[in-house]
């Protein structure tokens, strides 16, 4: 059968008969690049009017719970075995006691194929040697006697990296949350992180001088609980300020171009 041509010419309205209709091509959503980043989270810095980086502070509570047990793990849990211990087995047993726990919690961590923080490999080295010294001269005073120097070091290294303009509190809280090089680079950023640097110095210092008064006037047991509620005390204090301005200079940073 032959078809006409003028079969072959569409109507006005309506195809012909040997038209097709033209694909119809769906537009993929965009997957985010450096140009577009999705959203602004603590590995992804938003970019705030003005042209300049900011950085959003995570939830509290979100690093408490990242943060507290392992402090409770590798700084408060082995002195409440050393006291315990010492009150029971005397100074060789706590001693024993001590670094098992801290050396249990790091074998228990490698069973279970979980990684071991930092915070529990300084407390294993850190009562390995003060149980050594400590057997070694048979005084729990040096065993205690050793921290509190390092606590006195760490002090003025946190003061001495004021004039270095270096500041010794920025280091360690990059290393908790990391943040944006232009962020960091904000002059506000860096007074702020100078200031706090003092305020720590401050801390350890009073930390070291209450800390070597107790263990030279007090019984262990008093030093133990005593020191320990009044160190915990300063420190949450100085916490409360640490973060309190730091949402302040945040609100400044993030409001105003660099």
């Amino acid at each position: 059968m032959t078809i006409s041509s003028a079969a072959l010419r569409a109507e006005p309205g309506a195809p012909g008969l040997m038209e097709r209709p033209a694909p119809v091509l769906l537009e993929r959503p965009a997957k985010p690049t450096a140009e577009s980043p999705a959203t602004a989270t603590a590995e992804s810095p938003a970019t705030v009017d003005g042209g300049h980086h900011g950085f959003e502070l995570p939830r509290l509570a979100s690093m408490l719970r990242h943060a507290l047990p392992r402090f409770v793990e590798g700084v408060i849990a082995p002195v409440v075995v050393f006291y315990a211990a010492f009150a029971v087995l005397g100074l060789n047993g706590a001693l024993i006691a001590a670094v098992v726990w801290v050396y249990g919690g790091i074998a228990w961590r490698y069973a279970r194929g979980h990684g071991v923080p930092g915070m529990l490999l300084l407390a294993a080295v850190g009562v390995t040697v003060r149980a050594v010294l400590a057997a070694a001269t048979h005084s729990a005073v040096v065993y205690f006697l050793q921290p509190t120097l390092g606590t006195l070091m760490v002090a003025m290294a946190f003061l001495a990296s004021v004039p270095l303009r270096r500041p010794l509190a920025q280091k360690l809280a990059t290393d908790m949350v990391p943040m944006p090089e232009a962020f960091l680079e904000h002059a506000r950023v860096r007074q702020f992180f100078l200031r706090i640097s003092l305020l720590w110095s401050l801390v350890f210092f009073s930390n070291a001088v209450i800390s070597l008064w107790m263990l030279f006037n007090e019984s262990i047991g008093m030093y133990l609980w005593v020191r320990t509620s009044l160190v915990a005390a300063l420190g949450a204090a100085a916490v409360g300020v640490s973060i309190l301005g730091f949402r302040r200079c945040l609100t400044h940073v993030n409001g105003t171009p660099a």
